[in-house]
């Protein structure tokens, strides 16, 4: 991505948000919220989940919407914050032909959200949080559907990552949310299966300014790499403090993809350089899974969306995984409601449960969904990449 001043991305993101397109203004339509962080520290994220719905929503409002309507795509931001994303929930509870709302990148926030979306059978849509417990949620009927990283097949990939990379010990460093814990436990099970030792766990909270002291005690117990698990802003603080150590001393980082959900290669600049990272994606149009589609998408992309590209360039799409997976999840569920001609949630539910084959921007899915599975994506569909020098993410292979 290019690197421009957070303050001019804050403006950009806004007037994106508050100049939606001619079809979203129609009176006679059926709505699809998005709750998402759209101007805190991941505000990148909820924009890439916006534009994501914002192209498939296009491309089904011409041709035809669905059930005859056309489809409106409704913001609201949490900031990060549970409580505004339980009233958030509740507000769009209360707004009529609200068929679905999409949730955003934190896992904390959408735990949260949990009781006030079943309380008022919505459905919920998740193209990032990854917490296991967001899906597998105790709730019956379950009205959460992901396509996206599930934490308990995060974990088992990561840790089998570093173990192909040669490491035996790794050090684990958690932000101290429900998403942190999340990890832990799937870290912790994976590591006892591959016979792996984990030395150490570290805990931050969000807002810290410093982790030198939490990465020396996981290099002084042994970790040869560090599994990292947090968002944009912790996740740079953690990269910064070890570029600044001597070249020795920088332990080598596996991380999980929530540092991908905002502005992290311009908050690091040279710091980004001087350390191995690499981290856990699903999608790049760089390498797409299905060309053909990338292709339909990036057109309609680039004309709701001009000028935010460099022409001929696929580098500069906001965090693209967050973007495809929110596209997906708007064609299932379109596809749901054409099959069960109704948007009524306990008819779209089981028909999202029971979908035929359907050939996605991320994959070909051959069943997304299921009354017992209600993740989509498998640790199969999981790849490793990096930051490049100007900050696009590239898959890698190691």
């Amino acid at each position: 991505m290019t690197r421009i001043p957070r303050l001019l991305f804050a403006f950009f993101m806004w007037l994106s948000i508050n100049m939606l397109p001619p079809t979203a203004m129609a009176s006679d339509a059926y709505r699809i919220g998005l709750d998402a962080d759209m101007s805190s520290a991941s505000a990148q994220s909820g924009e890439a989940i916006r534009r994501g719905m914002a192209v498939a929503i296009d491309e089904l409002n011409a041709a035809g919407g669905v059930l005859g309507k056309p489809l409106q795509l409704v913001v609201k931001d949490h900031r990060g914050n549970p409580a505004r994303g339980v009233d958030n929930i509740e507000d769009f509870a209360q707004q009529d032909d609200v068929i679905a709302v999409m949730g955003g990148l934190h896992t904390p926030v959408a735990m949260a959200e949990l009781k006030a979306i079943h309380a008022n059978n919505l459905i919920f849509l998740v193209p990032w949080a990854a917490g296991t417990a967001v899906v597998d949620n105790g709730y019956s009927p379950n009205n959460v559907f992901r396509v996206s990283v599930r934490d308990q097949l995060a974990g088992r990939f990561l840790v089998e990552r570093a173990q192909k990379r040669g490491y035996d010990t790794i050090g684990l460093l958690l932000e101290q949310t429900g998403w942190g814990r999340s990890n832990e436990a799937a870290l912790n099970r994976a590591a006892q299966a591959l016979g792996m030792t984990i030395a150490n766990v570290q805990w931050f909270s969000w807002g810290t300014k410093n982790l030198t002291q939490k990465i020396n005690t996981l290099r002084a117990s042994g970790a040869q790499a560090i599994v990292l698990v947090a968002n944009t802003r912790e996740g740079a603080v953690a990269v910064r403090n070890i570029a600044q150590m001597p070249a020795p001393q920088r332990l080598p980082i596996l991380s999980h993809w929530g540092i991908t959900g905002g502005t992290f290669p311009a908050m690091l600049a040279d710091d980004l350089n001087a350390v191995d990272l690499s981290f856990l994606q699903t999608y790049s149009f760089l390498r797409p899974t299905r060309p053909d589609a990338a292709k339909a998408f990036l057109a309609r992309y680039d004309k709701l969306f001009p000028g935010q590209t460099q022409a001929g360039q696929r580098n500069d799409i906001l965090s693209p995984a967050g973007t495809a997976h929110a596209y997906d999840l708007v064609m299932l569920l379109a596809r749901a409601a054409d099959q069960a001609g109704s948007v009524d949630p306990d008819r779209l539910r089981q028909a999202l449960e029971n979908q035929a084959p359907y050939d996605g921007l991320v994959k070909r899915y051959t069943r997304p969904f299921t009354a017992a599975r209600h993740d989509a994506l498998k640790r199969s569909d999981f790849t490793l990449a990096e930051f490049s020098k100007n900050g696009a993410i590239v898959p890698i292979e190691r």
